[in-house]
């Protein structure tokens, strides 16, 4: 396999069992990089491995579930252990989402399992991937895969709600590391199937400027970008929308003008 974009790095990437984790971890092993793939689906991580690896990349397993406390700490662990310092880390792990939790029926249990595996987890992976490339000199790349319900309610409060709180550890983190040489951003993607995204298509590509929904291949072209120093090298604390457009439109319908 060729160096690529990628060669001698190595990244951890969360949530790489499916969907835009797995086809972000796909992609940076396509660049070169040496993959760490965390999800707590350890069978179809492992199925994403020995993909990557029947292509002559490199890639490990590690089961963890980041929706407790303390999940991120042996997660961590257990990856700088198997790998060594990590030069990337990309967190995309987020429990499956039912639209019917909306404010008035989500419970705590599901708040808490949202808010450690999104935020709490997602920051304190990345703080420990930070020091770490401080700690070894490195000019290391950190990207969080958020939301348009960053800043667009639509029921999922307790989604909605650590997504938004990603954008600012985004921009803490960059400000904090930034004289380090570590670079930190996120993708907020748009209508992506899949990860318990529920929706009429038909109706939403109407709503979309490219009026069609996304693919994890989608995402995974901006996390190429992003984390690479020689297309994103000056870019730090950011959070860019992969959506086709749909941030153009209203989720709700603008009153009529007839």
């Amino acid at each position: 396999m060729s160096d690529g974009l990628f060669g001698g790095d190595i990244a951890l990437v969360t949530g790489a069992a499916s969907g835009i984790g797995r086809g972000i971890a796909k992609a940076l092993a396509g660049e070169g990089a040496g993959l760490v793939l965390s999800d707590v689906d350890a069978d179809a991580a492992e199925t994403v491995a020995a993909d990557i690896r029947s292509n002559g990349g490199e890639a490990k397993v590690i089961a963890a579930d980041l929706s407790g406390s303390d999940g991120h700490a042996a997660l961590f662990a257990a990856a700088s252990a198997a790998a060594g310092p990590l030069s990337i880390f990309v967190h995309s792990a987020s429990p499956r989402r039912h639209e019917s939790e909306n404010a008035a029926t989500v419970t705590e249990a599901q708040w808490d399992a949202m808010v450690n595996t999104n935020l709490r987890s997602g920051f304190f992976l990345a703080r420990a991937a930070a020091d770490g490339m401080k700690r070894a000199g490195l000019a290391g790349r950190i990207l969080f895969i958020t939301s348009q319900h960053r800043f667009a309610p639509r029921n999922l409060p307790h989604y909605s709600a650590s997504k938004a709180g990603q954008v600012m550890v985004i921009k803490e983190l960059a400000r904090l590391y930034g004289p380090h040489g570590i670079r930190v951003n996120g993708i907020a993607p748009g209508a992506i199937p899949g990860g318990g995204f529920s929706a009429n298509v038909e109706q939403l590509n109407a709503r979309i400027a490219m009026r069609r929904t996304g693919t994890p291949e989608d995402i995974a072209g901006m996390a190429l970008a992003l984390l690479s120093d020689r297309f994103s090298g000056y870019v730090t604390g950011e959070t860019v929308s992969v959506d086709g457009g749909l941030a153009l439109y209203n989720w709700i319908d603008p009153p009529s003008l007839d």
